[in-house]
């Protein structure tokens, strides 16, 4: 099986470790073992001393009670059995297209977003297409196009809200609206929330799994609870046979989520409120940062996110994305990601997730990159 290169990951993969400002990351500012357990009013020695008590088994095959739980907090209508446990939202992804789709299966793909969501179901055969995202529409999808396009039949929709890169929110009526388009073709409708519950007005967002009867929603602990070092991930889905397909192909790869791990995150769940209100005032002051900054400098431009981590940024320099990320880390040490690896010229995506000083750093020297690029004039 012959798959397209993950562009973002290999470039993650290649320059993380040489940054010394990094604000490509995507997820909200990591927390420490030590911070939870303070965040949740947790006496230290008494969660290491059961941690350590417990004997190193499998675990809960399909995911401890307690954690199980936690997920379901998160939706109105999932219950613990309809759940599927991942390691992180990319393993819910690839063992929902490993699962549900099969060659010459339909597909459409919302883009610009996470390239799990087109090129997994390509590399297995599947006629993927894509529905462009427009800046001029608020980089939201046009349901008009989305209509036309499943009217020849399609097995699956691929959305991702809140949107990575652009930070792009649908609200609930075009929502719902898509929720419809995708009941009347009879496709399952996969939504990636790994953003869920970071919206910049501190509302909620609607999830397509409590919104319709074949919505799958995927999610983790990554992004919006700051523990992508746990590994952690779950699928949401209210048809059976979602879960059942899923587990079948899961006994092959995974068999369980670590133990300890799930111990973590069922503490965090179950402290949700308060893990949110950290990490939503932490996006709502950096976003305040980022639109200051572009404000003050007309090189760079962007359509204000409404949710999530990551803003899609135009810049009006004469200089390819590849080329000018490349020398903004050589140059600063800052590191944002190119539009090239979401097939979007002359921009990067920026992660304003980070702590404010290190995004306020990379921010300055990103201008100051700017500036020594043919004397920081205007393309």
């Amino acid at each position: 099986m012959k798959i397209k290169p993950f562009a973002v990951e290999e470039w993650m993969n290649r320059y993380e470790t040489q940054a010394s400002c990094n604000i490509a990351e995507t997820c909200v500012d990591s927390i420490s073992l030590d911070e939870l357990l303070t965040l949740c009013n947790v006496e230290r020695g008494v969660f290491f001393d059961k941690l350590a008590a417990r004997r190193l088994t499998y675990g809960d095959i399909l995911g401890a009670p307690e954690y199980l739980e936690g997920i379901c907090g998160l939706y109105d209508k999932i219950r613990p059995d309809q759940l599927i446990t991942t390691h992180g939202a990319a393993g819910a992804n690839h063992l929902l297209f490993y699962s549900l789709i099969e060659p010459g299966d339909r597909v459409i793909s919302a883009t610009p977003t996470y390239q799990q969501l087109y090129s997994i179901p390509a590399s297995f055969g599947a006629r993927v297409e894509l529905l462009e995202l427009r800046r001029e529409n608020g980089w939201l999808p046009d349901p008009d196009e989305l209509r036309r396009m499943t009217a020849g039949g399609v097995k699956m929709i691929c959305i991702n809200n809140p949107n990575n890169p652009t930070g792009a929110l649908m609200g609930p009526d075009l929502l719902r609206e898509i929720v419809e388009i995708a009941r009347a073709a009879g496709a399952w409708l996969l939504c990636d929330e790994v953003y869920r519950g970071l919206n910049q007005d501190g509302g909620r967002t609607e999830s397509v799994a409590d919104l319709y009867e074949k919505g799958i929603s995927v999610s983790s602990m990554s992004k919006v609870f700051s523990m992508a070092g746990i590994r952690l991930g779950w699928i949401a889905a209210q048809d059976p046979a979602v879960r059942k397909a899923c587990l079948s192909h899961r006994d092959y790869s995974l068999i369980s989520c670590g133990m300890l791990d799930e111990q973590i995150a069922a503490l965090a769940l179950a402290n949700r409120e308060k893990l949110l209100a950290r990490n939503v005032a932490l996006v709502q002051e950096n976003l305040a940062v980022l639109l200051d900054w572009i404000e003050r400098d007309p090189r760079f431009s962007t359509v204000p996110p409404k949710a999530g981590t990551t803003a899609l940024i135009q810049y009006h320099l004469s200089q390819d994305s590849v080329t000018f990320c490349r020398g903004l880390l050589e140059q600063t040490g800052a590191l944002v990601v190119p539009g090239d690896c979401f097939d979007r010229p002359n921009s990067f995506r920026l992660g304003y997730g980070c702590a404010t000083l290190e995004l306020r750093q990379g921010l300055s020297k990103l201008s100051a990159y700017a500036d020594g690029l043919c004397g920081g004039t205007l393309a």
